[in-house]
């Protein structure tokens, strides 16, 4: 694959996730108490596999309505999970969050933006963005999912004191999103602050006391994903984003020297937490998921 190739099969792989983020909403109710029925519709069709179908749904809806109409600030912001490149879906949250910013969709665009920045590795553009949901939207529901992201930029850019303070915050403010207690709980490991041991989610899963994730000697813990395919193709790697997201899995993209790209599920602090994950994937999926080990 030559290095125009894997940038666009880079993006594919993005573009993908992004398009399915409306799937996996924060809070799960958020979407549906507030959208318009026709986003409604173009969602559907997102999810059918209807992709452009449901941008020209988006993009007509955007042409008839007034910038003053509520409805547009949520257009704009369907318009820019279904965008098809990485510019549009920026610029589009950027507007959401500038030009609407009182709007219920102004939090969403910035987690959405730190989501899409950490994604194309601009780390410094990530905690910008994490640090404007802190001091614009403090008590967003969202709020916990942007400082996780925001934390994993700082500790990327070596500044373990932000990204600790933000891992903390999000801890405090988690309440029962299991999948993100559990990574957060990992990245508090390297912070030196024991994460907290609480009642099984509604999946089963648990929080780890702190012995679970920390090394002999505090070296940097190990984290569990549950890997679930490995191809060269672009199309089944967002086929099967497109199949995990629709079934509640929170998915990721690795990509070996080989080229392979390698779909995983989660990031769980334990052993167990991941074997769990893996028995519903085994379940609901099929196959021969398995789990492997993530720095």
């Amino acid at each position: 694959m030559n290095l125009a190739a894997g940038r666009i099969a880079g993006w594919a792989v993005r573009a993908a996730l992004l398009t399915l983020a409306l799937l996996s909403a924060y809070p799960p109710n958020r979407l549906t108490a507030q959208s318009d029925p026709r986003l409604q519709a173009a969602v559907q069709l997102a999810q059918a596999g209807r992709l452009d179908s449901a941008r020209a749904v988006v993009r007509r809806l955007l042409a008839a309505l007034s910038p003053a109409d509520s409805a547009y600030p949520e257009a704009l912001y369907t318009s820019a999970i279904l965008a098809a490149d990485a510019a549009t879906a920026a610029t589009n949250l950027q507007r959401v969050v500038v030009e609407f910013g009182r709007s219920p969709w102004a939090d969403d665009a910035l987690l959405r933006l730190t989501q899409l920045y950490f994604a194309q590795g601009d780390h410094a553009a990530t905690v910008q963005a994490a640090e404007r949901m802190r001091r614009d939207y403090p008590d967003s529901p969202l709020k916990p999912r942007a400082d996780f992201w925001g934390a994993r930029a700082y500790f990327d850019l070596k500044d373990e004191a932000h990204g600790c303070e933000l891992v903390r915050e999000a801890l405090d403010r988690v309440g029962e999103d299991v999948e993100l207690k559990n990574q957060l709980t990992f990245y508090a490991a390297r912070c030196g602050a024991p994460p907290p041991v609480t009642a099984a989610g509604p999946d089963g899963v648990t929080t780890p006391a702190p012995g679970d994730t920390q090394h002999a000697g505090g070296a940097t813990p190990t984290a569990y994903a549950v890997q679930v395919l490995a191809v060269k193709s672009a199309a089944q790697v967002d086929e099967m984003l497109t199949r995990l997201k629709v079934m509640g899995f929170d998915a990721h993209v690795v990509r070996d020297t080989s080229g392979l790209f390698k779909v995983r599920v989660g990031r769980y602090a334990t052993r167990g937490d991941a074997q769990q994950a893996q028995a519903r994937l085994k379940t609901k999926l099929g196959g021969q998921p398995f789990l492997v080990e993530e720095p």
